[in-house]
């Protein structure tokens, strides 16, 4: 065997070291195998050109020589000729030789026929296919399957066989290929052995998985995988197939023909041809056929192994010859169930014949003489049987069929008669399972659970219509304990619908979800998702940060943890909320790493105590979990059963958001984004059914601090989502359009507004309305108190200050200790602020007002900025500046100081949370640009040296300052959108930009050189270069300088030495005609293509953002609010004082910041409750109602009327065989009647026994009489 030493392939040491640990003793039923994990076959390696170093082929190296072909054939099937000549003058050995088998007169070669197949004529479709040897071990196949090709790992193999030769398939058996066993196949993930060639079963088989493979959605259904297990010698054209190189693919004609033929089916996505060195013999790949089936009984299902059972293989004998008996009896030994379908012919009308009719018809000896009796029965049983053989397999050897039916009836525990023209195709998944679970229970101990198994290989399946119907009927009661290893593998395999019907027959999901299975269940995610490379980049990070040798590490600090899902939510989520599951790991208050990292290595090196205790938001850590694998159909259903709906939906679109930017694959990124936009409409549609509930709830909803999302609200977890859809919502913007008013009336004109800010006195009249306040509630009957201590956070919401300090003292109240009066309680009573205090504060404490304000001072600041840059802009000192230039500086910094108060004093979040959430903003970048420049002119103005650099440095800021007067009308209903456009048109242009510099670049350097033959001038290289071209595009032209039929009156000169010295050179006017015929096309270019090309994505962005400008709108409009809610009232500079008056009121008065929270509020907890409670009915009011809208739907009434027609098809097909077998049952009557009339007679003429009765006589009814 030749070893090759190229990258990648195994050195022939490796290939030793290889078998030596894939060979696997296939003789022993309890084998143990090393698990597939450790085999080196990986689907990455690109070259399998190492396969023939494991994979052989047999060749036949003895001529035995077979005696009905006169010399001209061996026993193997093969010619003479074809032999190897060594063998031919081995005359001796051939001559001892009377039987050839291949163990012993065959040897083993490298396969010579491995790789792709592309079926010319047929299929564009490649399938695998691999030449080996009957004794390769089955790892190494199994490994080549799932690893090298790439195959699904399945959930249940099914392998038919039988149906080969000239018998022909009967139609129902058809059927039940195309509706029974392809579709249960397709519903449960099996992988289908058959033997692969084009006739008999095997066809019919490949032709039901095409319909089904066509006709099924490729989202709703996994693909049938079939493999085609074939002998290699039996193969047509498989010469066509071998390159000891391999075929990457090789082209296979498949003639067009009807008939059966045996060559591939292109139906199969894989062909095992088995190679026992024979020609034109079946049979050869039996034996591996059974050793394969037996090693994947014992693998588990599920990814990674996890499942709760072994991979069940079933067996399906359609018709079959007699060699197959063999192969049947090997099977059952090995304790492989089968299921026989009756009726279908040869083997299978044999077996289920000697099954059920003579096990049946068996009699057991008497009680006296019990060894005479017992061997008696058996001869007189096998008798029965051998008449049994001989009337299906008369021409065959009676007595090795006889021996092997009698083995066979010894195993008749693991064979299901399965009679298909009476029970029809529709119940053939059902059939499987109860075959199955009758072989599970031949392996099971006495005290296994019959239904447990069933549940088992239900789950495997992925049947729940078949755990429903037959399991979860009210009839057996399922404790917690029993279904928690069922709810772990439905976990891990995403099977949605198993989750959903566990949780509503007996499981707890509070006792199921602990610490410790939730970490079990983050290690289950797959290697291949995005979500698991971050949390392996976090848990490497852990282990370097805690020892950077990893050798001195603890085994339990190598596996995942808590700690690195809560940093991987952090990642994601930002500072939108707290983070997650440090409390249950004691970490929470530890801003240091370092700190954080010593303890977490000394709780998991202890007692881990945590994972035992309970998760105390089950239902919303599952729909992390689900949300970061991005299951749609499990994390939707973990949404419907979490508490906090709206906010866990706009969670899930930010955490979905954040993977999408992160992951590289395009179909899952667009999966994603599919998600994300369903968790938001979603999200939407519960809020509006809440709004039309109650308004006054609905708005508590958007600003309650959540416990389980640590601390955020729908409000901030909306925005950090860019959650556009949900912002566009009535109730939103109802809310956010309340505070910005505050307590004033919407319909204010701003004329009053104005007004009001220039004259203050007027907000005492009528010139502005504002909101009734609600009245107390004095007077009142005392009983009625205690129901209203919480109603009041259902009546109202914080829109403005007067909405925080009424709150307060309501709270307040709540809490006060009530004196007692002659046993009754009395409230105290708050008092009520003046009217011109409450007034003045309403009007100068809205945002509106502030907004107002600011707009008004700053258009003034850019006013007085003008001035002092255009008329009074002095000298350096002792000349400058101007009082007006200082009074400009004075200005910036109040503006700077209210940027930092912004910034490091507002809100209750860290230094670090603060910088990175103002890095955020492009407006905030803005105005760090804006004040860098400022400061940069204020320093160098006041140099002579750096003068007019600092003037330049101002100039520019005043353009920076002007353009942030585009975020401050974007509140602006007009105006907002249209800002929005514009910033969308900005990334056109740039694009825009790239093919134009490209184009100037190659013009501007083409029509230089060609005009001037020599000009070393940086200055005229650049502006005749980038500048002049540039111009053209605006009709700039100067055509006395290009073209050299105009006069051109400038002094120039030709010689080198002047033209370095800055002169003028002149124009080279040899190719001047290509010049003009350059500009020509330049102008053409760029004033036709790509000016219009510019037009065109305008006009596209404008069309696509105008449609959605409203929503765009309405979802920017939310961070001015916000901005302007938490400004003072006053305006720079006078904002100033504003400042003063914070400053002694926070740090002297200790008088803590209303808005400190901004828009949030907490609730106490029964509130809490009772608002999630609320919340929750909402949701499934919207939940039903979705439901009887698709019942509705033309699909699902489609659906019904269809099942309704099968049911009506079945009973129809039920009738019909109740009415063949009762015309048959009259046949038999009318037999037996004539037969007692025959007797009658013959009695009454040999006149032997006289009767002492008279002969009885038929009534006859008058109806028949008639007829």
């Amino acid at each position: 065997m030749a070893s090759t030493d190229k990258a990648g392939l195994p050195s022939p040491r490796n290939c030793v070291r290889f078998l030596d640990t894939v060979e696997v003793s296939s003789a022993t039923k309890d084998m143990e195998v090393a698990g597939e994990e450790d085999i080196p076959l990986r689907k990455t390696d690109s070259d399998p050109r190492w396969i023939p170093s494991i994979i052989k082929k047999r060749v036949c190296t003895t001529f035995v020589e077979d005696s009905f072909s006169n010399g001209r054939l061996c026993q193997c099937g093969g010619y003479r000729d074809s032999h190897a000549s060594v063998t031919l003058k081995d005359y001796f050995s051939s001559a001892m030789v009377s039987h050839w088998e291949s163990s012993k007169h065959t040897s083993e070669m490298p396969t010579d026929a491995y790789g792709e197949v592309e079926f010319a004529g047929a299929s564009k479709r490649h399938s695998y296919f691999l030449r080996l040897s009957w004794d390769t071990p089955p790892i190494t196949v199994y490994s080549i399957l799932t690893k090298e090709w790439g195959l699904p790992k399945p959930n249940l193999v099914l392998s038919v066989a039988g149906g080969v030769g000239k018998s022909k398939v009967k139609p129902w058996v058809r059927e039940v290929l195309r509706q029974g066993l392809v579709r249960a196949a397709q519903s449960t993930g099996a992988w289908i052995f058959s033997g692969g060639l084009r006739e008999g079963v095997g066809r019919c088989l490949g032709e039901a998985v095409r319909d089904h493979t066509t006709a099924a959605s490729l989202d709703s259904l996994k693909k049938v995988v079939a493999i085609g297990i074939a002998p290699w010698g039996m193969v047509f054209n498989r010469e066509q197939l071998v390159n000891p190189e391999g075929s990457f693919p090789a082209e296979y004609y498949v003639p067009n023909t009807s008939r059966d033929f045996f060559c591939l089916d292109n139906n199969y996505q894989a062909f095992l041809l088995v190679d026992d060195g024979s020609e034109g013999r079946r049979g050869g790949e039996a034996g591996f056929r059974a050793q394969l089936e037996d090693w994947i009984s014992h693998q588990r299902t599920g990814k990674l192994r996890s499942g709760t059972m072994d991979i069940p293989v079933l067996c399906i004998l359609v018709s079959g010859e007699p060699y197959m008996l063999e192969r049947l009896d090997l099977s059952l030994k090995k304790g492989l169930p089968w299921l026989v379908l009756a009726g279908s012919g040869g083997l299978a009308d044999l077996v289920s014949d000697v099954l059920e009719n003579v096990s049946a018809s068996s009699t057991l000896p008497a009680s006296g003489g019990e060894a005479e009796g017992e061997g008696a029965s058996k001869t007189d049983f096998s008798g029965r049987v051998a008449e049994k053989v001989k009337k299906y397999f008369p021409e065959h050897e009676m007595d090795k069929l006889v021996d092997k039916v009698l083995n066979i009836y010894q195993s008749k525990d693991l064979i299901t008669i399965y009679h298909g023209e009476q029970e029809g195709p529709d119940d053939f998944d059902t059939v499987l399972l109860k075959s199955l679970v009758r072989a599970s229970k031949q392996r099971l101990s006495g005290d296994s659970s019959r239904n447990t198994e069933e549940l088992k290989l239900a789950v495997t399946w992925n049947r729940v219509d078949i755990a429903r119907s037959e399991l979860f009927t009210g009839d057996i009661q399922w404790s917690n304990n029993d279904l928690v290893g069922f709810m772990t593998d439905a976990l891990i395999n995403d099977k949605p619908q198993f989750v959903r019907l566990f949780t509503e027959n007996g499981l707890n999901i509070l006792d199921y979800l602990t610490y410790g299975r939730l970490e079990e269940l983050y290690r289950s995610i797959s290697d291949s998702s995005l979500t698991c490379t971050l949390l392996q980049r976090r848990l490497a990070e852990r282990q370097w940060v805690a020892n950077s040798s990893t050798e001195l590490l603890d085994q339990t600090q190598k596996r995942l943890t808590l700690y690195e899902v809560s940093q991987l939510l952090k990642d994601l989520l930002g500072d939108v909320c707290e983070p997650f599951y440090l409390d249950s790991l004691g970490l929470d208050g530890i801003h240091s790493k370092r700190k954080t990292m010593k303890k977490l290595t000394l709780i998991l090196n202890t007692a881990v105590s945590y994972r035992q205790r309970r998760c105390p938001c089950p239902w919303a850590s599952l729909f992390i979990w689900a949300v970061l694998q991005n299951r749609s159909e499990m994390a939707v259903y973990f949404w419907e059963m979490t508490t906090e709906s709206v906010l866990s939906a706009l969670s899930a679109c930010k955490l979905l958001r954040e993977l999408c930017k992160l992951e590289s694959e395009t179909e899952i990124k667009l999966s994603m984004k599919e998600l994300a936009q369903r968790f938001e409409n979603l999200a939407h549609d519960v809020f509006s059914k809440c709004y039309q509930s109650s308004e006054s709830r609905s708005f508590i909803l958007l600003k309650k601090k959540s416990s389980v999302w640590k601390g955020t609200t729908c409000l901030k977890m909306a925005m950090e989502a860019d959650a556009r859809h949900f912002f566009s919502h009535d109730g939103v913007q109802t809310l956010l359009s309340q505070i910005w008013w505050g307590d004033m009336d919407r319909s204010t004109e701003a004329w009053k507004l104005i007004l009001t800010f220039f004259i203050p006195p007027l907000c005492y009249t009528s010139l502005i309305s504002f909101r009734e306040m609600d009245e107390s509630d004095e007077g009142k009957p005392e009983e009625n108190s205690q129901g209203k201590d919480m109603d009041w956070l259902y009546a109202e919401t914080v829109y403005s200050f007067s909405d925080m300090k009424r709150i307060q003292a309501k709270s307040e109240e709540s809490s006060a200790v009530r004196v007692i009066t002659k046993g009754h309680p009395v409230k105290p009573t708050s008092q009520k602020q003046p009217f011109i205090l409450s007034r003045w504060r309403q009007f100068w404490y809205a945002p509106v007002t502030a907004f107002l304000g600011n707009v008004l001072m700053y258009f003034l600041f850019l006013l007085l900025f003008a001035y002092v840059l255009l008329a009074d802009f002095k000298p350096p000192p002792p000349s400058g500046p101007s009082p007006s230039e200082l009074l400009l500086y004075f200005w910036v910094f109040t503006i700077v100081c209210e940027e930092i108060r912004g910034t490091f004093f507002v809100g209750s979040m860290t230094i670090r949370q603060r910088v990175r959430q103002y890095a955020q903003d492009v407006w905030h970048k803005c105005d760090l640009v804006a004040i860098s420049l400022f400061l940069i002119g204020l320093c160098c103005r006041m140099f002579s040296s750096t003068f007019w650099f600092g003037r330049a440095a101002l100039c520019l800021d005043y353009m920076v300052f002007t353009l942030r007067l585009i975020h401050i009308f974007a509140i602006h209903k007009q105006l907002g959108p249209k800002i929005i456009i514009v910033g969308k048109m900005m990334k056109d242009i740039f694009f825009f930009l790239f093919f134009l510099a490209v184009w100037m670049l190659a013009y501007g350097v083409a029509n230089q050189g060609l005009i001037y033959s020599f000009d070393p001038s940086a200055d005229r290289i650049l502006r005749r270069v980038f500048y002049r071209p540039y111009l053209h595009i605006f009709g700039q032209i100067p055509v006395e300088q290009m073209d050299s039929g105009f006069d051109w009156s400038v002094t120039c000169t030709t010689n080198a030495s002047e033209i370095s010295e800055s002169l003028e050179p002149c124009r080279d006017t040899q190719h001047n005609w290509l010049v003009v015929i350059l500009l020509v096309i330049y102008l053409l270019v760029t004033n036709i293509l790509l000016i219009n090309l510019l037009i065109a994505m305008f006009s596209y962005t404008f069309t696509k953002v105008q449609e959605r400008s409203d929503t765009y709108w309405k979802f920017q409009r939310f961070n001015v609010i916000v901005e302007y809610h938490s400004r003072p009232c006053l305006a720079p500079p006078f904002i100033i004082f504003s400042h003063f008056h914070q400053f002694i009121k926070r740090n002297i008065r200790k008088v803590p910041s209303e808005k400190i929270h901004e828009f949030a509020m907490d609730l106490k907890e029964k509130a809490n409750n009772r608002l999630m409670t609320w919340e929750s009915i909402q949701k499934e009011d919207f939940l039903s109602a979705e439901a009887k809208k698709q019942r509705g739907s033309e699909a699902e009434r489609l659906k019904r009327m269809s099942v309704k027609v099968d049911g009506v098809l079945k009973q129809t097909a039920e009738i019909k065989d109740i009415d063949r077998r009762l015309r048959a049952l009259e046949s038999e009557m009318e037999f037996c009647s004539a037969t007692l009339l025959w007797m009658a007679e013959s009695l009454s003429q040999c006149g032997a026994l006289k009767a002492t009765k008279p002969q009885p006589t038929r009534k006859v009814s008058p109806s028949s009489l008639e007829s």
